[in-house]
C-alpha cells in the first residue's frame, strides 16, 4: 500500500513539473521570433517520452484561448466600421460631379490662349535672330586679337626670339584665349602652346649643354690665363698687398676682370701695361646661360633648371678633378691638372655673381669643398711618387699660385697650406735620399788621410769651405797638412747647400721668419741624425774600413762636431731669426757625430781584438817541448810590432780612446794566451812549453811598460797579464805550498790564479810529464825524482779539487 503511494506522490509531482516546462516554452514560443523558434521546439522532444502530445494539447487551449481575445476584440469595433463605409459612399458622388466642372473649364481656357501662344513664339524667334547676330559680332570682334597674337607667335618663333614668344604665349594664355576658350580653334591654339614651349625648353636647353661643353672645353685655357696672373702679381708683393686693403681682397685673377674687363694699372708691370687682359667673357659666351635661365624662369621651371646645371656642372667637377695617371711624372701635369680646377671655380664664381641664385654660394662652397677634398687627396697621392727634389719644389710653387689664385674669389684654401706641410715632409725625404747619396759618393772618394796644402792659397781655399782654426797647424811652414780628411769641408758644404735647397721650399709659404727658422732646423736635424748618421753608421761597419780609415773617421767627426755651431750661425743668418729666440730648436749634430764617433771607437777595438785573434791563430806552440828556445815566439813579435805601430797611429786620436784602445787590445791578448793554456782540446802541456809560453808573456809585460800609448799612470797597463804572469810564476818556481797556505789572503803572492785555472793547467803538466817520463824511462837515476814529484802533484790536484768543490759548494 506504501508503495502505490509513493509512486502516485511520483508521478504527480513529475506531472507539475511537465506542466510547468510546457507553460514556460508556450511563453518563448509567444516572444521569440518565429526564425529562432526550432531550438525550443526540440527541447519538446528531448523530454519524457510522449510529453509532446501534452504539449500539443497544452498549445491547443492556448490557441483556443486567444482565438476567444480576438473575436472579442472584432465584436467591439465592427459597429464602427459600418459608419465609416457609409460616409465614404456619400462623398463618391460629389467627388465625379467636381471633375465634370474642372474639364469643362480647361478646355474654354485652352481655346482661348491659342491665338497668343502663336504670336508670343514669332517674337521670341525675331529676338533669337536678333540676339544671336549681336554675339556674332562680338565674338568675331575677340577673336581676331587672338588670331593676331598667334600670328605674332609664330613670327617671333621663325626670328628665334624666344622669350618675346613666351611673353606673347603668356598673354594669350592668360589673357585672349580665356575670353573665347568655348571655340575649337582656340582649344587646337591652347593645346599647341604646351607643346611650344617645351620646343623653346629643348631648343634653350641644347644652347645650355653648348655652353656647358664650351666652359669645359675652355677651362684649361682660363685657369691658365687666371694662374699666370696670379704669379705676375705675386712678384709685386707691395702692390698686392696695397690692392688687398683698398679692394678688400680681391683677386689676383678675379671678380673685377669678370665685371670690369681689365685690371687695375697700378697693379701691372709697366712693360706689361699694355698687354690685353683675357677674362671668362673673352673666351666663353655666356649669353646661352643667361638666356635659358630666363626662359625657364618665365615658364616657371626655375628649379628644375638650376638642378640640372647644378647636377651638370657637379658631374663636370668629378671629370675636372680626375687626374691623369701619370701626372706626378711632369710638372706640365700637375699645371694642366690646376689650370682646370681654377678655370672651373672661376666660371662659377662669374655665374655665382651675374646671375640671381642659379647658384649660390652654399653650392660653390659644396663644390669647393667636394673638390679640395679630393685635390688634397690627388696630391697626397701622385706626390708620393716624386722623386725628384726639383719636381717636388715646382710643385710646391704650382700649390702656392694655386691657392693664391683661388683665395682671390673667396675660396678657403687652408688646408691646401696645411697640405704644404705634408709636401714639404716629402720633399725633405727626397732631399734626405738626394743627399744620402752624395755623402755616400763623398765617403766613397774619400782617401782617410789628412789634407795636404802645399800653399797658402790652397790652405785659404779649405778654410773658406770649412771653418778651421788651429794656432800650432797656422804656424808650420808649407807643405803642410790638416789634420782631417778630404770629406770633412765637402761635408760640411753639402749640409749648407741643404739648408738652401731647404729654404726654397720654406719661401712664399706665409710663414714667419720664426717658422721658417724652425722648419729650416727641424730638416738639417734630420740629414744629421737621419742621414748623415746612417751614412756614417754604414761607413764604419764596411769591411774594407780599416783601423787607420776608422782613426781618421774620428778624426772628421771631432771637426765637424765642432763646426755644428757654424751651422747654427749659418741658419740665423739666413733667416734673420736670433738663436736666443724662445723655442728655438738646436741642431742635434753633436750628438750625432758623438755617437758616430762612440760606433768608430768600437769598431777600433773590434778591430783590434779581430786582428789580435789572427795573429795567435798563428801561434804554433810544441806543447811537448823539453825546453824552451831562449827567445819569444815570432808570432807573438809581429803581434807587438803591428801594435806598436798601431798605436803610434793613434797620436791623432783622444787620448781616451787611445788609451782605452790599448788597454783593450792587451786585456784581449792576455783573455786570448790564457784561453790558449786553457783549451780542452790541449791535453797536457810539458815545462818546456811552459817555459816557452812564459818568455812571450814577459814580451808582452815589456810592450806594456814600454807605454805604447802615452797617459797610463805607473803599471796599470801591465795590470792587463797578471792573471797570466802569477799563473806562471807559480808554475815556474812550483810553490804550490806557498799558493796553499796563502790562498784566500788579501796579501797572496798568487791571488789572481783561480783554483779551478790552477787544477785545470796542473792536469795538463802532469799528463805532460808522465809521458815524458814513458819516454825517458831508460834512464834509470831519473825515476826516482819523477816518482817524488808525482806524488807531490798528486797531493796538490787532490787539494786543489777540495778547493775547487768548496767554491762551488760556498756559490
Amino acid at each position: 500500500m506504501n508503495t502505490v503511494t509513493v509512486r502516485a506522490n511520483m508521478a504527480e509531482s513529475e506531472s507539475l513539473e511537465t506542466i510547468t516546462e510546457h507553460e514556460r516554452i508556450l511563453q518563448e514560443i509567444e516572444s521569440t521570433d518565429t526564425a529562432c523558434v526550432g531550438p525550443t521546439l526540440r527541447s519538446v522532444y528531448d523530454d519524457q517520452p510522449n510529453a509532446h502530445k501534452k504539449f500539443m494539447e497544452k498549445l491547443d487551449a492556448r490557441i483556443r484561448n486567444h482565438d476567444r481575445e480576438i473575436e472579442k476584440m472584432c465584436n467591439f469595433h465592427h459597429q464602427g466600421f459600418v459608419d465609416a463605409i457609409t460616409e465614404l459612399l456619400k462623398v463618391r458622388a460629389d467627388a465625379e460631379k467636381l471633375m465634370g466642372q474642372v474639364s469643362d473649364t480647361n478646355r474654354r481656357l485652352q481655346d482661348a490662349g491659342r491665338e497668343v501662344t502663336a504670336q508670343t513664339e514669332e517674337v521670341i524667334r525675331c529676338r533669337i535672330q536678333q540676339r544671336n547676330m549681336a554675339t556674332t559680332v562680338e565674338r568675331l570682334q575677340l577673336c581676331i586679337p587672338v588670331l593676331e597674337m598667334y600670328s605674332k607667335l609664330k613670327e617671333q618663333l621663325e626670328l628665334k626670339r624666344y622669350y618675346s614668344a613666351l611673353k606673347t604665349m603668356e598673354q594669350l594664355e592668360n589673357t585672349y584665349i580665356p575670353r573665347v576658350s568655348q571655340y575649337r580653334f582656340c582649344q587646337i591654339m591652347a593645346e599647341m602652346l604646351p607643346k611650344l614651349r617645351e620646343e623653346i625648353k629643348e631648343i634653350s636647353m641644347s644652347d645650355l649643354k653648348d655652353f656647358l661643353e664650351s666652359i669645359r672645353k675652355h677651362s684649361d685655357k682660363i685657369g691658365e690665363t687666371a694662374m699666370r696672373q696670379a704669379q705676375q702679381h705675386r712678384t709685386f708683393n707691395s702692390e698686392v698687398q696695397k690692392q688687398v686693403t683698398l679692394s678688400c681682397a680681391k683677386p689676383m685673377y678675379g671678380r673685377t676682370p669678370l665685371h670690369h674687363n681689365g685690371l687695375s694699372a697700378e697693379a701691372a708691370d709697366e712693360e706689361e701695361m699694355d698687354e690685353e687682359v683675357l677674362t671668362a667673357q673673352d673666351l666663353v659666351d655666356f649669353s646661352p646661360v643667361y638666356r635659358c635661365l630666363h626662359i625657364y624662369t618665365v615658364l616657371g621651371d626655375r628649379e628644375t633648371f638650376e638642378n640640372y646645371y647644378r647636377k651638370q656642372r657637379k658631374k663636370q667637377a668629378r671629370l675636372v678633378l680626375q687626374p691623369q695617371s701619370n701626372m706626378h711624372e711632369t710638372v706640365e701635369g700637375y699645371r694642366k691638372y690646376f689650370n682646370q680646377i681654377v678655370g672651373f671655380f672661376v666660371v662659377e664664381d662669374h655665374i655665382l655673381h651675374a646671375t640671381q641664385g642659379l647658384v649660390t654660394r652654399a653650392f660653390t662652397d659644396e663644390l669647393w669643398n667636394m673638390a679640395l677634398s679630393k685635390i688634397i687627396a690627388v696630391l697626397r697621392t701622385h706626390s708620393s711618387y716624386c722623386e725628384d727634389p726639383d719636381l717636388v719644389l715646382e710643385l710646391k710653387n704650382l700649390i702656392v699660385i694655386f691657392a693664391d689664385t683661388l683665395q682671390g674669389y673667396g675660396f678657403p684654401v687652408n688646408r691646401l697650406f696645411d697640405l704644404l706641410f705634408e709636401v714639404r715632409d716629402q720633399y725633405n725625404e727626397t732631399l734626405l735620399k738626394k743627399w744620402a747619396l752624395v755623402f755616400r759618393d763623398i765617403f766613397e772618394q774619400d782617401n782617410y788621410s789628412p789634407i795636404p796644402v802645399e800653399n797658402e792659397e790652397e790652405y785659404k781655399a779649405v778654410v773658406s769651405r770649412f771653418p778651421f782654426h788651429d794656432a800650432e797647424i797656422e804656424k808650420q811652414q808649407f807643405p803642410k797638412k790638416l789634420p782631417m780628411s778630404q770629406s770633412v769641408p765637402q761635408i760640411y758644404s753639402q749640409v749648407k747647400e741643404f739648408i738652401y735647397a731647404s729654404l726654397k721650399f720654406s719661401e712664399s709659404l706665409h710663414r714667419s721668419s720664426t717658422e721658417i727658422d724652425d722648419m729650416l732646423r727641424k730638416s738639417t736635424n734630420l740629414l744629421l741624425t737621419r742621414t748623415l748618421s746612417s751614412c756614417l753608421q754604414n761607413l764604419i761597419k764596411k769591411p774594407h774600413i780599416g783601423l787607420t780609415e776608422l782613426v781618421q773617421i774620428i778624426i772628421n767627426t771631432t771637426h765637424l762636431e765642432y763646426a755644428c755651431k757654424y751651422l747654427e750661425d749659418f741658419i740665423t743668418n739666413i733667416t734673420n731669426v736670433s738663436p736666443e729666440t724662445v723655442h728655438t730648436t738646436r741642431l742635434y749634430g753633436l750628438s750625432t757625430f758623438k755617437d758616430a764617433r762612440h760606433a768608430a771607437e768600437g769598431e777600433i777595438y773590434t778591430k783590434l781584438n779581430q786582428k789580435i785573434d789572427e795573429f795567435i791563430q798563428l801561434a804554433d806552440y810544441e806543447w811537448g817541448m823539453a825546453e824552451s828556445d831562449g827567445r819569444a815566439s815570432g808570432y807573438l813579435m809581429d803581434l807587438i810590432n803591428f801594435l806598436r805601430s798601431t798605436f803610434q797611429v793613434f797620436t791623432h786620436l783622444p787620448g781616451k780612446v787611445a788609451q782605452t784602445a790599448c788597454m783593450s787590445a792587451c786585456k784581449h791578448l792576455s783573455t786570448s794566451l790564457m784561453q790558449m793554456l786553457l783549451d780542452t782540446e790541449l791535453k797536457q802541456i810539458s815545462m818546456g812549453a811552459i817555459e816557452q809560453f812564459n818568455l812571450d808573456v814577459i814580451q808582452c809585460e815589456l810592450f806594456a811598460s814600454s807605454e805604447p800609448v802615452p797617459g797610463f799612470q805607473g803599471d796599470t797597463l801591465q795590470l792587463a797579464f797578471i792573471d797570466l804572469r802569477q799563473l806562471l810564476d807559480l808554475f815556474m818556481v812550483w810553490d804550490w805550498s806557498t799558493y796553499l797556505a796563502d790562498y784566500g789572503q788579501p796579501t797572496s803572492k798568487y791571488l789572481r790564479v783561480n783554483p779551478s785555472t790552477a787544477l785545470a793547467l796542473l792536469e795538463k803538466v802532469n799528463r805532460g810529464m808522465k809521458d815524458t817520463s814513458k819516454k825517458n824511462n831508460i834512464f834509470t837515476q831519473f825515476r826516482k825524482n819523477d816518482r817524488d814529484k808525482q806524488k807531490l802533484i798528486e797531493t796538490v790536484v787532490k787539494q786543489l779539487r777540495s778547493l775547487v768543490n768548496g767554491m762551488s759548494q760556498h756559490s
